[in-house]
């Protein structure tokens, strides 16, 4: 049974994943309580204690406005600390499963789905923090996987705290009556990330390289708002007062940084449309 160390080890896609793989591999877990990714040299410092076959690197400062307000702090633990786990695989001649982002597609003129060899162009510090841990690990390793992601979708359970989602927004719009905005100029992949940790062992396998874990999706976030509430039974009085196009937003460009999945299809690795995904996790849930 190989050995993974995986970061950021308490957050929703790690914790699920873990979940669904625990007789799969031999997990160890680095948490803040572990190592501070804030200060690279107690990553370094924790990660020499640690042996392994494979990091599964979760971990990051994903928010737009805290990277933006903060970009050295963001530098260091989104850039900085993915160096010392780069470092780490060197010594262990472990693999490396690094967690991108479709937002590293955000200041593309183009309209997506982006395949995996197109150009990438971010306009936010987060998307260029992870522009550059790419290149990073492509530069300084051979065993690696670069998984790219789409906003994934999700609802807390078991004691896995599902991380905010269309699905999540929208209950809370509906369910506290809080009228809220949804995006119309974007577009974006939303995947049900079940469908990522069911198959996250056949992933782990794939041949060095990068992949897009994405359900198609053809719908505006505000038009996918619209169809999960659509789902949940709400009629169109309560979308009409709960679910707000947001019209002014991106309204200076048109975003689609939608992700083309097809290489992992290719594979047998497959996610489906954005309706079945919601419609899945919906019965899962027993909202269906």
């Amino acid at each position: 049974m190989k050995k993974i160390l995986v970061t950021g080890a308490n957050g929703y896609l790690a914790s699920y994943i873990r979940k669904e793989n625990q007789d799969v591999f031999e997990w160890v877990c680095m948490t803040r309580k572990d190592a501070d990714l804030n200060n690279p040299e107690s990553v370094e410092s924790f990660l020499k204690t640690q042996d392994f076959d494979i990091c599964f690197h979760t971990a990051a400062n994903a928010t737009t406005a805290v990277c933006e307000e903060n970009p050295e702090m963001a530098h260091r633990i989104n850039v900085e600390s993915t160096q010392k786990i780069i470092d780490a695989c060197k010594r262990n001649h472990a693999r490396l499963i690094f967690c991108g982002t479709e937002q590293s597609f955000n200041g593309k003129e183009e309209h997506g789905p982006f395949k995996e060899e197109d150009s990438l162009k971010a306009v936010t510090v987060y998307g260029q923090n992870k522009i550059e841990c790419e290149q990073k690990i492509q530069d300084q390793l051979q065993d690696y996987i670069i998984l790219r992601y789409t906003w994934m979708m999700g609802l807390s359970f078991d004691g896995i705290k599902a991380s905010p989602s269309i699905v999540k927004n929208v209950m809370n719009a509906l369910l506290h009556q809080k009228p809220t905005l949804f995006t119309c100029n974007e577009k974006r992949g939303m995947t049900y990330a079940k469908y990522l940790a069911k198959q996250f062992q056949q992933i782990s396998e794939l041949e060095t390289g990068i992949y897009h874990v994405a359900a198609s999706n053809d719908k505006t976030t505000y038009e996918s708002a619209v169809y999960v509430a659509k789902e949940l039974g709400a009629n169109q009085e309560a979308i009409e007062k709960y679910i707000l196009p947001n019209t002014e937003r991106y309204s200076d460009r048109f975003r689609d940084y939608r992700l083309d999945a097809s290489k992992l299809a290719s594979k047998g690795i497959t996610f489906g449309t954005f309706e079945s995904n919601v419609d899945e996790l919906l019965k899962d849930f027993g909202w269906k």
